[in-house]
């Protein structure tokens, strides 16, 4: 394997690391080698190693502005003196920010060795990472054609990169057993699942439903990503429902390319899938994500017509929510919307900024 030109600071959550992977394949297709930065231990680790993608660990320390922890602040120098070495061994030609903690130390250490940078903004809402990380970026790009926080003129809107491949609706619902004919719903908290949703949700659907699941003309189906940590205690609270179908991870891909409605968190990274695949969902942001982004990210989606938002405080409102989107024209209508979000095209723009900054040292 060639040396990599290209270094992509990342980590923390799916949602910043699986846009760095498409963006290394996409860049590997063009014959650009490039490595993940992020922290030692983390998700990102295991997601390099899993797609072939060389990986260097280091220190992450969560700053958090409310509450500063003097530990965390160690963690974060640390990482940055490590991250710091790291890019003097490797001598990249650009790194690529992510957003979120595991990010900064090599982007804040690239800017301290001259190293050109390039930020992907993910979220509606300016990151503290990325805010960080601005003065001296070479570039900013996004996910979100306006981002509050992003001075005007500063940005260039690439959309946010996912894995762009579909299945055929039958063999999608043929790989996760479900059945043609009934409604079928999404459930995801994110790559590590969520503990609300998983609380919420079911009860809520029997609740619009009944324990037949008789919404709709032809009755529903749920595929519910639980996240592993969280199987167990939620198969008894499900058992009774025939319809109602939980895993502690599902195939994303088939997932979304069977889904006629989903019901998720608001992570950039999920609702750019959920806009590539044109479901319509209810979003539920997490009331404590930084700067409390979601509701930024969910509120921009629903504005397009593409989706509800739902908050953790209203959550007794989600089953109302839920049967006000069954009607078939009702969903058509979001997902028409859903078609104008889609970040299809998204990491081939990225890739083209990348490596215009690598071309213009």
């Amino acid at each position: 394997m060639s040396q990599p030109t290209i270094v992509l600071a990342t980590g923390g959550t799916g949602g910043h690391i699986y846009p760095a992977v498409a963006l290394a394949q996409e860049l590997a297709k063009r014959g650009h080698a490039s490595a993940i930065l992020g922290m030692e231990g983390g998700m990102e680790e295991r997601i390099a190693r899993q797609e072939n993608l060389p990986f260097y660990g280091v220190s992450a320390g969560k700053i958090d502005r409310s509450r500063p922890n003097p530990m965390e602040v160690l963690k974060a120098a640390k990482g940055f003196t490590e991250a710091r070495n790291a890019l003097i061994r490797i001598k990249p030609k650009v790194v690529v920010g992510f957003g979120g903690y595991a990010s900064l130390p090599g982007v804040l250490s690239a800017q301290s060795l001259g190293i050109p940078t390039v930020l992907h903004e993910q979220n509606a809402k300016l990151g503290l990472t990325q805010k960080l990380a601005l003065g001296r970026a070479k570039s900013v790009t996004t996910a979100y054609p306006k981002v509050q926080g992003l001075p005007e003129g500063k940005s260039k809107w690439v959309g946010m990169p996912v894995r762009e491949r579909r299945l055929d609706r039958k063999e999608a619902l043929s790989r996760l057993n479900l059945q043609e004919g009934p409604l079928t719903v999404l459930v995801m908290g994110g790559s590590q699942g969520s503990l609300f949703l998983n609380q919420s949700v079911p009860g809520a659907l029997e609740g619009a439903c009944g324990i037949e699941g008789l919404c709709g003309e032809h009755g529903i189906q749920v595929i519910h990503s639980t996240g592993p940590r969280w199987l167990t205690e939620m198969v008894p609270k499900v058992q009774h429902l025939s319809w109602y179908k939980v895993s502690g991870y599902v195939d994303s891909t088939a997932a979304w390319s069977c889904a006629d409605l989903a019901i998720t968190r608001a992570g950039s990274g999920t609702l750019a899938e959920a806009a590539f695949y044109g479901v319509p969902l209810i979003a539920v942001p997490l009331s404590s994500s930084a700067d409390n982004h979601q509701l930024f990210n969910a509120k921009a989606v629903e504005t397009a017509g593409a989706g509800r938002v739902v908050e953790e405080s209203q959550i007794s409102k989600l089953g109302e929510v839920f049967k006000e989107l069954v009607p078939l024209e009702k969903r058509k209508k979001m997902r028409e919307a859903a078609a104008t979000l889609t970040p299809a095209g998204a990491v081939s723009r990225l890739a083209d900024e990348v490596l215009r900054i690598k071309g213009g040292l």
